[in-house]
């Protein structure tokens, strides 16, 4: 079954919400940018891929919509525009580097406000067949690593709900599929939002694929076991020197692997590197709310009063990584040299 995370429909974006799955499967449509970019901000629509192309549809459905005079005004109140979706999630580059294409065409010179707002909206389009194409590029590179009969753990959820209808890491999985090996795949339910219980596993019921669900703190044991032939997880920043920011978790799984000698590979589009960003300890780390933690299923299952630490992501650095599958091909040691050049840049 193919899913589909989002849809321009020209004067609205429709989008599966996230949070209601796996137990309803909800479409809303969001018809204007403040619902867009609550929607990101609630994780309604998530993954750095999606977040990136529907923050774009949001900018497009802002300008779209937008009454103003003259294009200087329209220019000034599209700035506060790209400023509301540059606060919904901090960690996620891919937000960033949409904002920042959508200001350069919007700053462009026009001849009149129709031209400015059909701009924006094909820029969109391009962001969005531009996701889609990487993700497909890194399922063919991706599935090279990938042999008859292996067993793949992957971590969080990198799958079509992630991008737009592929994914990245699960883009890879789908690739195996496609070409008739055999696998299987773990599946860590990825708390506290569960984003692997309910959504990788979810994704992967649907489309035929073998999955088992194990908790977090199963992952060494698996590991130790001999069972797992490859780890293959998605990003939302990738630094300069290859350390990955990626779901809290990830570097626990990534210091496992290494431990026990099973590959650990990286799975994201170039648009998920950051050169400005020297390494991962530069990277801000998004600290949510503290009822994700103390709540379940909308119940209190820890003490009033207790102090809650809730980071969204961790850091792997580069040592831990075996490969970083890029539509630009595979990318290994040495990751700063080798990222550098598959970006332009010296």
């Amino acid at each position: 079954m193919k899913i589909r995370t989002l849809e321009w429909k020209k004067d609205s974006l429709v989008i599966i919400d996230q949070t209601q799955l796996p137990l309803k499967q909800i479409y809303l449509e969001l018809k204007d940018h403040y619902q867009v970019a609550l929607a990101i901000k609630e994780m309604k629509i998530r993954g750095a891929p999606a977040i990136g192309v529907s923050a774009a549809y949001g900018i497009a459905l802002a300008a779209l919509k937008m009454q103003a005079k003259n294009l200087k005004e329209f220019g000034e109140k599209m700035e506060a525009v790209y400023n509301l979706f540059s606060l919904t999630r901090p960690t996620a580059v891919n937000l960033f580097h949409t904002i920042e294409r959508m200001k350069k065409v919007g700053a462009k010179p026009r001849n009149n406000l129709e031209e400015a707002r059909a701009a924006l909206e094909e820029e969109a389009r391009k962001i969005e067949k531009e996701e889609d194409e990487a993700n497909h590029l890194m399922g063919k590179f991706g599935v090279e690593l990938i042999q008859e009969g292996f067993t793949i753990m992957t971590h969080c959820n990198a799958g079509a709900l992630a991008t737009v209808d592929y994914g990245t890491a699960l883009g890879v999985v789908r690739a195996a599929k496609d070409k008739g090996l055999k696998i299987k795949v773990y599946a860590t339910e990825t708390r506290p939002l569960f984003q692997g219980a309910r959504l990788t596993a979810w994704e992967l019921m649907k489309e035929g694929i073998p999955v088992t669900l194990i908790t977090d703190d199963m992952a060494g044991h698996f590991l130790s076991k001999g069972g797992i032939d490859c780890i293959i997880v998605g990003a939302d920043r990738i630094a300069a020197n290859g350390d990955v920011a990626n779901k809290i978790g990830t570097y626990s799984i990534a210091v496992l692997a290494k431990e026990n000698g099973v590959p650990f590979y990286v799975a994201a589009p170039t648009s998920t590197i950051d050169l400005s960003i020297p390494s991962g300890d530069r990277i801000k780390i998004e600290e949510r709310k503290a009822e994700e933690v103390t709540e379940f299923a909308g119940k209190r299952i820890a003490p009033e009063g207790v102090t809650v630490a809730n980071p969204a992501f961790d850091v792997t650095p580069h040592i831990y990584i075996s490969a970083i599958i890029t539509e630009k091909g595979v990318i290994r040691e040495p990751y700063e040299a080798r990222i550098r050049e598959i970006m332009g840049s010296k």
